[in-house]
């Protein structure tokens, strides 16, 4: 069989057309992945869905007249930085029982969906904060995410495929720091920071797709794409402008790929080691890829034209520096 990438980390700021681009492999045939992209039959890794609970959590805590564990506020960032930690935790654990096909059923998926943050904040150096809320408190939370978290947790198992030969392991994120920040971004924030939480194996094994827009075209689709009434949404979440700003404002990609050592790479100092992690670009920083929201029948074929050959072009260099 072809050699394929082992895992891509596909990486943005929000609303850059990451999730488009995984929508769009999901619809690439099996042969033509591997010939223009070197990805085999895909599996999902993404640490959204943890920020949308983390949110949730909050938000019912607000309704029973308790403090935010989380969010400074509804539409704010995180109280502690630090989560960003914690969500690469959380993808390590994915990453983990992904390999491992292990199979969770817990009687409360809302209180295992919490602990589950909680212990991968305590990775991150983040004291354990569900301590002073009472049991009624918190299972009456958990009973409010029971539907999502459970959810969550099938489609997690619904995923592990028989065999691992030949597939693509392709995780999403997005990091970045406040709008006029100075670089390189300071521990917690910024790629430099959170990727080098990823665990050696990921390290190893990954290449960069970075999903390349502006902070301005960020902020500008963000908004274009956002829908309240599906907050949960891979494709139509929007991120709260004060986050945006305050989170997101900046990226630090280039700073690492200029300050790399090797050329092509982006250099990630952890676990006692430097990674050198192959980057391929996909410009869309004029949007190739928001069609890819539309349902398929209404994809244009130079549009597509425009999407493949990006993405072909940025894999196509991963593919040969990593071989």
């Amino acid at each position: 069989m072809e050699k394929t990438l082992d895992i891509v980390l596909l990486l943005a700021l929000p609303a850059s057309g990451k999730s488009e681009v995984r929508r769009y492999l999901a619809n690439v045939p099996e042969e033509s992945l591997r010939r223009d992209f070197h990805i085999g039959e895909t599996l999902q890794i993404d640490d959204f869905p943890y920020v949308h609970l983390m949110r949730r959590v909050d938000d019912e805590l607000a309704a029973l007249g308790r403090d935010r564990v989380f969010f400074k506020s509804g539409d704010k960032p995180f109280k502690d930085p630090r989560d960003w930690g914690t969500l690469i935790h959380l993808i390590n654990e994915d990453y983990a029982d992904l390999m491992a096909k292990k199979v969770a059923n817990p009687a409360s998926a809302g209180l295992f969906i919490m602990e589950r943050i909680e212990k991968a904040a305590e990775l991150a150096d983040i004291d354990y904060r569900l301590d002073g809320l009472d049991k009624d408190s918190k299972d009456a939370v958990a009973g409010k995410i029971e539907a999502e978290s459970r959810k969550l947790i099938e489609e997690k198992h619904a995923s592990y495929p028989e065999s691992f030969e030949g597939k693509t392991i392709v995780m999403e994120a997005a990091r970045g720091g406040a709008h006029g920040s100075t670089l390189p971004l300071q521990s917690p924030f910024g790629y430099k920071y959170s990727l080098a939480q990823l665990s050696p194996e990921i390290l190893k094994r990954a290449v960069v797709l970075y999903v390349w827009v502006t902070p301005e075209e960020s902020r500008r689709k963000n908004a274009a794409r956002t829908d309240p009434n599906d907050p949960g949404s891979i494709l139509h979440h929007g991120v709260p402008m004060d986050v945006m700003l305050g989170d997101y404002g900046c990226d630090d990609m280039d700073w690492l790929e200029q300050n790399s050592d090797k050329p092509g790479t982006i250099a990630i100092e952890a676990h006692g080691g430097v990674f050198h992690l192959p980057i391929g670009r996909f410009d869309n920083r004029v949007d190739k890829t928001s069609f890819l929201r539309e349902e398929k029948a209404k994809w244009s074929k130079e549009d597509v034209s425009g999407v493949h050959e990006g993405i072909r072009s940025a894999l196509d260099k991963v593919f040969k520096m990593q071989g």
